[in-house]
């Protein structure tokens, strides 16, 4: 079997022994042993991967498989990998692993939850391998779609309310999606010669003028709807809020990354001239959420409406960087997906944790923690320094890799925007130092949280997995970045050699 194909089987043969569970000891053992097979796969995968670019192996794209699902239409299960699709798998493993310890006390229908968290899951395995438009989206709706219930169902607060909110808006961009997508397959044949949806020969031609200039807007918007692009952010922040722990790790972590991956390696990278003509307008936008998303975060004293709004703003980052189209730039929007993908899992991990023992996310009734929490505390501000961006943690290698890709453009405009950008990096330091001196330093502000419990094995296990991945990238992203780069050179000599018109 594919080994790429495997990373979807998996999942689901997960879920099947989930089903023959009777309880929520069963579910979430069956849960861990899955995903963690899972995470041993996918670490093989990056080794073979990296074996692969060592031994001379420059093709595009690797582990390629190709079976024909509907031939009237040309619709195919074609997989393969390039770099940057591998470090999103690894990046989903990691933050999926981590959310299953994460959720290892959910009591309340536990098969049902474990279910639906490994078939979110398993649609964003199929997702990063697709090199079908279709198989593609068909895996994105699988990504999308339990979303409502997880949040709906276990979810906290106005739970139904977020859950319907974040379904309409997604739903909303997979409408606009799919014009687009179906806009590609019917241009992807202009000389003649039957329509095809692979990525990969639809590269090789060029789509007409009018066509990507009419379907760019509807794929682009469709894909930075799920990244947060604003002004269609508003689902993000409750959606956040409302859903358990490991669902807002895995939608905040991975899920929102689907949106930024489909805007480069769809959107711009078929429709490069239309890319090229309009980067302006969602520039701005981008521009937009980073400096709002994190001015959002400053004015909130819920836990995770604060993280929700920084998430805004560093996902706008990505979208930011994309369309700077410089092979630096990029780079840093990769790094910066899966830099903020492992930290923000972090974050949602930890304020979860935190939230079981004080019963309270509202930082102005906490005070103290580090006294009676040291562990979860130390491992909330080491996610904080990477999110403002310390220097030997992730947040750090993306973000500077970012602003110096964005420099590189002469012209006013850019310059503007960017130096604009870069003021979110001292929004940040602000919310993220006045939350850690609210919550854990200074006297117990609440006598009830002088007994505290500090984490537990699975906690802790869960935690330390994305500490040590935050902190690798940090201290050693070369590797990590020579694959992303030669992935993104056959993007980014597409977009250079487009003539705007």
């Amino acid at each position: 079997m594919n080994i790429l194909t495997l990373l979807v089987v998996i999942p689901v043969l997960t879920i099947v022994g989930i089903l023959f569970t009777k309880d929520l000891k069963g579910a979430r053992v069956a849960s861990a042993i899955g995903m963690s097979i899972q995470l041993i796969v996918t670490a093989v995968l990056l080794f073979m991967y990296l074996g692969a670019r060592q031994s001379g192996d420059m093709h595009e794209m690797l582990f390629t498989a190709d079976y024909t699902w509907f031939k009237s239409l040309n619709i195919h299960y074609n997989i393969g990998v390039d770099g940057i699709a591998v470090a999103m798998l690894c990046l989903t493993s990691i933050v999926v692993f981590a959310g299953i310890f994460a959720s290892w006390e959910m009591e309340y229908l536990s098969r049902e939850f474990f279910i639906s968290l490994i078939l979110l899951a398993t649609g964003v395995y199929g997702f990063f391998i697709s090199l079908d438009l279709f198989t593609m989206f068909l895996f994105y709706e699988v990504a999308v779609i339990p979303m409502y219930l997880l949040i709906g169902i276990w979810g906290s607060g106005p739970k139904e309310a977020s859950a319907m909110k974040l379904t309409l808006m997604l739903m909303g961009g997979s409408a606009l999606l799919m014009v687009g997508i179906f806009g590609i397959y019917f241009n992807s044949a202009p000389d003649g010669g039957p329509l095809t949806f692979n990525i990969m020969e639809i590269a090789k031609i060029q789509i007409p003028v009018k066509a990507q200039m009419f379907f760019f807007p509807f794929t682009f918007v469709g894909f930075g709807i799920l990244g947060a692009l604003f002004p269609f952010h508003t689902w993000s922040p409750d959606g956040h809020a409302s859903a358990p722990t490991a669902v807002s790790m895995l939608h905040a972590g991975v899920l929102m990354k689907l949106g930024g991956y489909g805007c480069f390696r769809v959107a711009m990278f078929l429709m490069p001239q239309a890319a090229q003509e309009m980067a302006w307008i969602f520039i701005i936008l981008t521009s937009i959420s980073v400096v709002y998303g994190a001015f959002g975060a400053i004015w909130q004293k819920d836990l995770k409406f604060i993280n929700a709004y920084s998430s805004v703003s560093h996902c706008g980052l990505v979208i930011f960087a994309l369309l700077m189209m410089n092979q630096t730039a990029m780079d840093g929007a990769i790094l910066q997906m899966i830099s903020h993908g492992l930290m923000t899992a972090l974050f949602f991990a930890l304020i979860g944790m935190i939230y079981g023992r004080t019963h309270t996310r509202n930082v102005m009734e906490m005070g103290g923690l580090m006294k009676v929490i040291p562990f979860l505390s130390v491992v909330y501000m080491i996610a904080g320094f990477a999110s403002l961006g310390l220097p030997g943690l992730s947040g750090f290698v993306a973000e500077m890799t970012v602003f110096v890709g964005a420099f590189q453009h002469q012209d006013m405009f850019h310059r503007v925007v960017t130096v604009i950008a870069c003021s979110s990096i001292v929004i940040t330091a602000v919310y993220i130092l006045r939350v850690v001196g609210l919550m854990l330093l200074g006297p117990i502000k609440d006598p009830h949280h002088e007994h505290l419990e500090d984490a537990r094995w699975y906690e802790k296990l869960s935690t330390v997995t994305l500490v040590v991945s935050v902190a690798a990238i940090g201290i050693a992203p070369l590797w990590l970045s020579d694959v992303i780069l030669s992935s993104l050179k056959p993007i980014v000599d597409k977009l250079a050699a487009a003539i705007p018109f």
